[in-house]
This record gives C-alpha cells, structure tokens and sequence, in this order.
C-alpha cells in the first residue's frame, strides 16, 4: 500500500475514534475516489497516482464552490470550504507563484523553447516536475506571460 493511502486510513481510523462526522465524511470520500480508480484500472495506486486523484477531488472543490458561490448558494460553499481544508492535507506544499516562475524560466532554458507552439511540450515537463506542487492552471498562465 502506498505511504500516503496509508496515511489516509489511519486518518480515517482517528477520526473513527474521535467521532469527527466531518473528517470522517471527507476521509472516507478520498479513499472511495482512489478504490474507484484502483477497480476500474485493476491496479494498486502508487504515491503519485493517489496525489492525482486528490488533485483532480480539490479541482473539484473549488469550482463547486466558485459556482455556489456566483448562485449564492453560502450554505453549500461551506460544506465544501470544509471537505476542501481536509482534502488540503493530503496535498504537498504548494509552491509560490514566484517559485514556479523559476522552475518554468528554467524549463524554458532547458529545452530550448521560444514560442507558444512549445507549450505542450513544456506544461509536459513542468507536470512531472511540479506534480502536487502546483496548480497546472497558474503555470500555464506564467508560460503564456513569458511568450506574449
């Protein structure tokens, strides 16, 4: 078992014990998310893959709750406020947006980039550099600043 599924059950197996309904609700969500993808690929999830399914369920969070909050919805955004703080650690330190300036700045010095056409190519590399460290959607935007 991976360390950071480990990490989650035992999270849940205290929560259990301390009576956290709260914990326990989003706990047990994010092992239902990695057992789903462990049945439907037939495999056993590793660190990375786990982090991945973590990220894509505080994706999720936040674009519910920027959508309950644009219809006004205050009592559903905190539910997700709330599922998005327990989500949150479980996630690696997330890098500054001065931080992944450098590490693209670097990436572009690397590979040789010079237009926009080499952006795959670079969102690529950064992915598997910055997995879990940051979001993808700020680092897209910092490589297309660094082309305009």
């Amino acid at each position: 078992m991976s360390e950071l599924k480990q990490r989650i059950t035992d999270d849940m197996k205290s929560a259990m014990k301390a009576k956290d309904k709260d914990a326990l609700k989003a706990i047990r969500m994010i092992l239902g998310a990695i057992k789903q993808k462990e049945v439907d690929e037939r495999i056993d999830l590793d660190d990375d893959q786990v982090l991945t399914v973590i990220q894509k369920m505080v994706k999720q969070r936040k674009d519910s709750i920027s959508q309950f909050t644009a219809a006004g919805r205050t009592d559903l955004v905190a539910v997700e406020e709330a599922e998005l703080v327990i989500i949150n650690n479980y996630m690696p330190v997330q890098l500054s947006e001065d931080e992944i300036a450098i590490a693209v700045d670097r990436v572009i010095a690397d590979s040789g980039a010079s237009s926009m056409q080499d952006m795959g190519k670079l969102m690529g590399l950064l992915k598997a550099q910055l997995m879990g460290k940051a979001d993808m959607g700020i680092v897209s935007s910092i490589i297309r600043s660094k082309f305009s």
